[in-house]
């Protein structure tokens, strides 16, 4: 019982994150776009990437797909990570480094999820 609560809380708290950036995505698109150019990438995968985080913060929620979901959305956080590899700006750090530490509490989920139940 006290997994499955521990699991769920877990799941929700890492969904919110992903919809907070698919919100701040779809508000101010602006600022993910600068961030794109700036590394050369089309601005305009700020839109997939809104639909991405929406999608993931929900199946998150749900439990659907978790395995893959989980998985998936790891890689995205350290592909993100890079825009934030400033390493003269602290900020940009802290964001970096708390990037791949939510990877690796999905990798972690993922593993649960594929593991001897999932």
């Amino acid at each position: 019982m006290l997994q499955r609560v521990l699991m769920t809380v877990g799941r929700a708290l890492l969904a919110v994150l992903f919809a907070a950036g698919a919100a701040q995505k779809l508000a101010a698109p602006e600022l993910v776009q600068d961030l794109l150019a700036g590394r050369g990438w089309p601005v305009w995968l700020v839109w997939p990437a809104a639909a991405f985080n929406a999608a993931g913060a929900l199946a998150l929620v749900a439990g659907w797909w978790l395995g893959p979901v989980a998985l998936s959305l790891a890689g995205y956080c350290m592909v993100t990570s890079l825009f934030h590899f400033v390493p003269g700006d602290g900020w940009q750090m802290s964001i970096f480094v708390k990037n791949w530490a939510v990877a690796g509490g999905l990798l972690v989920l993922a593993g649960a999820a594929w593991g001897p139940r999932g």
